[in-house]
């Protein structure tokens, strides 16, 4: 336990209730409310829960798993229930990942205040702390938990046991002869500085002494120019070499003599190698780094499929923490499905099936309080209208009234109507994809047109004060002059093309009593009228991406404009990508498209975007609630450019007259041979940890994803009993045809002999944000989540011939 924490415990007053224990209602849904006890372990890190205070307690959460604390007020289901409980009694517990929330009700306003402020303070005091400061609260927690009788003291025996916890299973001669070098008392035990130096014992890390002696003349140190030999040659950082060793030894270097004489130990090396300077992902990704500037068609955007899902598409639960969550993961485009609801509110839910619904506002409440908290850059709305008429003229007075200064409702100023604004340009707003009566040149010009009418009105005519014109009553129309006037609404009606709903929508919307009776009885006509109508006023509000269908590539370049965006199911895409992959990426260029899920995935599951990325598919919509291989590279391509949500095609996607197809690349460079040594791991955790006793057999599989010649995998064997510090020293050699597109994915697994190897941990990025030399890769959940401190360690590079001799 670190001092700061030790001193809070026995200070701060709120810790030391919570540390007493509380009843508190746990709600689970409407019908699911149960008395439960809570009460903050002694440790400050975890909170235990029983039935009652004298019951068995079982650990309900880590401190480390929770993101933040939510007031009652912003808890979709302590809402729901207001009338039971004030909602200044509840507050909700917010995990890292898809974790579900854990949703509170106290006996008194005072109770939940306590749990608030004290939660929120250990939350915030753990985000804090830094690598050291983890590495001693995870130690105290292993002592913690191995010391069973709780007098501060380690005995063999719970060395032998906390092993098991550690994940390594260790020959026990060896173990002893550890244990007995840190027993400096000679006292047959382990106090707690006693077992750090055991535990250091445990993960001595001989591989990076040996990277260290290999660069140093005494095997002591690495001189200034040692150190920047390395960092050339390894670390491959070339000409900013020398600058860059003195910063790493000033931060890195614990001795103050050795900052000085600019010398590094090896306890300075292994804490560079172990920090975020020697992580394999690069620091200078992280921030926003991309040309922002350019038009929205040039960035993949990251997104989402019906958002408000938090589970399967047949029977799963509609929730605004859907959109919370997609938000939080930097999503930037998410999807609204919206039906006709009671009293008239628009709801939202996967239509024809047994979701749950959502009322439409309170999808857009939560889209104005969480829209730009992760990343300022604009959210796209993509709304599948499935409403009346009138339900639809609800939804644009909500879009306007709850959205407000956020909705984009007009074209940028003085920007071309040939040219699509920029990420930059269009920060902080929310734009609205969906279908449009009319293109935006038609609205332009009718505003120009009403602009000009209300002038002439303001000024008034120039007329002879005698003019006979100056009589303002009206003239009666003559019987020719209706009939006339009545001839040209028809000739324009009966010009409407009956193939285009769009305009039907609105020829119905605008005057449908104009509609002559034999078209209204037309085979044509019922059928466009049994469709969704458009509403003019949520038409208003689709500028810049209006939806439109897709029949050819030819006929998009002929017929649409840039803001018009077409929408593509997985298999369609995946069809025009083999047919026509050159003519899809010079499509992407030009205009933007949305690729989603096959109605067939009922179950949430996702498809690989990568290919879909390849011919520069923008919006490739993904189910945010299931985890997996392809969010996990969906995750990783979007972790650069400071989570903004964009990312900068390459150019050659973003070119128009681009002659690239992904089945059948020209090489833009000379193919390059990408290298991967995976060495080592480190603290790897157990797959089940409820079995104290099974130790896992690792093994890491290395997967990179591009187009279709550079996809492969490779995997190290696996290593019996050990997740502390398995080694593997294998090396892969991946020939590269496409780097700018590449994928790499690191995934590490427990061997099964009789079934499948289980998941233990993975990390995935784009090659781009790729750093060489020797690295880190902090491995990730499932989830997404830190599994800190689990790494494996790698070096990785990239030679330009077909050299295959290991580094």
């Amino acid at each position: 336990m670190t001092s700061q924490i030790q001193d809070l415990l026995a200070t701060d007053q709120d810790l030391l209730l919570m540390q007493e224990g509380t009843m508190m209602r746990k709600v689970r849904t409407k019908s699911w409310k149960k008395l439960r006890y809570f009460r903050l372990q002694n440790d400050g890190m975890t909170v235990w829960h029983g039935s009652q205070p004298e019951s068995m307690p079982k650990p309900t959460f880590s401190i480390s798993d929770v993101e933040r604390i939510r007031k009652g007020q912003d808890s979709e289901l302590l809402r729901y229930l207001v009338e039971e409980f004030p909602l200044e009694q509840g507050f909700t517990v917010v995990f890292h990942g898809r974790r579900p929330n854990l949703d509170l009700v106290a006996n008194s306003v005072e109770e939940a205040q306590i749990w608030m402020r004290g939660l929120q303070l250990l939350v915030d005091l753990v985000a804090s702390m830094d690598h050291q400061e983890q590495m001693d609260q995870m130690l105290n927690e292993w002592f913690q938990q191995a010391d069973r009788n709780q007098d501060g003291r380690m005995s063999f025996r719970e060395a032998q046991r906390l092993l098991l916890l550690m994940n390594v299973e260790m020959d026990e001669e060896y173990a002893f002869s550890l244990f007995q070098e840190a027993d400096v008392t000679q006292s047959d035990d382990l106090g707690s500085e006693e077992f750090v130096q055991f535990y250091k014992a445990l993960t001595k890390r001989t591989e990076i002494e040996e990277i260290f002696e290999d660069f140093s003349s005494d095997k002591q140190k690495l001189t200034l120019l040692e150190f920047v030999d390395f960092l050339r040659k390894e670390q491959k950082e070339k000409d900013h070499a020398p600058d860059l060793a003195l910063e790493l030894i000033d931060r890195y270097e614990p001795s103050e003599n050795g900052r000085l004489l600019h010398v590094l130990s090896k306890d300075g090396f292994l804490k560079y190698l172990c920090s975020k300077d020697g992580n394999i992902f690069n620091s200078d990704c992280l921030p926003i780094y991309q040309d922002m500037t350019q038009p929205l068609s040039h960035y993949y955007i990251n997104s989402s499929h019906n958002t408000y899902l938090v589970g399967d598409q047949l029977c799963g639960q509609s929730s605004v923490e859907g959109y919370i969550r997609a938000l939080k993961r930097g999503c930037r485009c998410v999807e609204v499905d919206t039906w006709d609801g009671p009293d008239g509110e628009p709801v939202v839910y996967h239509g024809h099936t047994l979701t749950s619904r959502i009322l439409f506002k309170d999808v857009l409440a939560t889209l104005a309080q969480y829209a730009f908290q992760s990343s300022d850059y604009p959210l796209i709305l993509s709304l599948e209208n499935h409403c009346t008429w009138e339900q639809q003229r609800t939804m644009a007075h909500h879009l306007t009234e709850i959205l407000g200064e956020q909705l984009l409702r007009n074209t940028l100023e003085g920007l071309l109507i040939d040219s699509m604004p920029s990420p930059e340009q269009l920060r902080g707003k929310i734009l609205v994809k969906g279908k449009k009566l009319r293109t935006i040149e038609v609205d332009k010009e009718e505003e120009e047109e009403e602009e000009e009418e209300e002038l002439e009105k303001d000024e008034g005519p120039d007329l002879d004060p005698a003019s006979p014109e100056l009589d303002t009553q009206p003239q009666p129309e003559t019987q020719g002059q209706v009939a006339g006037n009545k001839k040209e609404r028809k000739k324009k009606v009966m010009k409407c093309p009956m193939s285009c709903l769009l305009i039907c929508g609105h020829v119905m919307a605008q005057a449908p009593s104009s509609i002559p009776e034999s078209i209204l009885l037309s085979k044509q006509f019922l059928l466009l009228s049994s469709t969704t109508i458009m509403c003019p006023d949520l038409s208003a509000l689709v500028v810049y991406l209006r939806t439109v269908p897709f029949c050819s590539f030819t006929h998009s370049k002929e017929n649409y404009h840039i803001y018009d965006i077409s929408s593509f199911s997985e298999s369609k895409a995946k069809n025009l990508i083999k047919e026509a992959g050159n003519e899809f990426v010079q499509h992407n260029a030009r205009q933007l498209c949305r690729v989603y899920p096959s109605g067939l995935r009922t179950d949430s599951s996702n498809f690989n975007p990568q290919e879909h990325w390849n011919v520069g598919c923008q919006m490739v919509a993904m189910n945010m609630q299931t985890a997996g291989s392809a969010m996990d590279i969906c995750d990783g391509l979007f972790r650069q450019n400071g989570g903004s949500g964009y990312v900068l095609k390459p150019e050659f996607l973003r070119d128009t007259q681009s002659s690239f197809n992904p089945e059948r690349p020209i090489s833009l460079y000379k193919a390059q041979i990408l290298v991967v040594q995976v060495i080592s791991g480190q603290q790897l955790p157990k797959v089940d940890k409820t079995k104290e006793t099974t130790v896992v057999d690792p093994l890491v599989k290395v997967e990179l994803y591009g187009v279709p010649e550079d996809t492969k995998e490779q995997e190290t064997s696996h290593v019996e009993n050990n997740g502390i510090n398995p080694y593997w020293g294998e090396t892969f050699y991946f020939r590269l045809q496409v780097p700018e597109l590449a994928m790499l994915r690191f995934v590490v697994k427990d061997y099964s002999r009789k079934s499948r190897n289980n998941f233990i941990g993975q990390y995935t990025l784009p090659w781009t944000c790729m750093k060489q030399g020797y690295r880190h890769v902090s491995l990730l959940s499932r989830d997404g989540t830190s599994l800190n401190p689990a790494s494996i360690f790698v070096y990785t590079c990239m030679q330009e011939d077909l050299d295959m001799d290991e580094p």
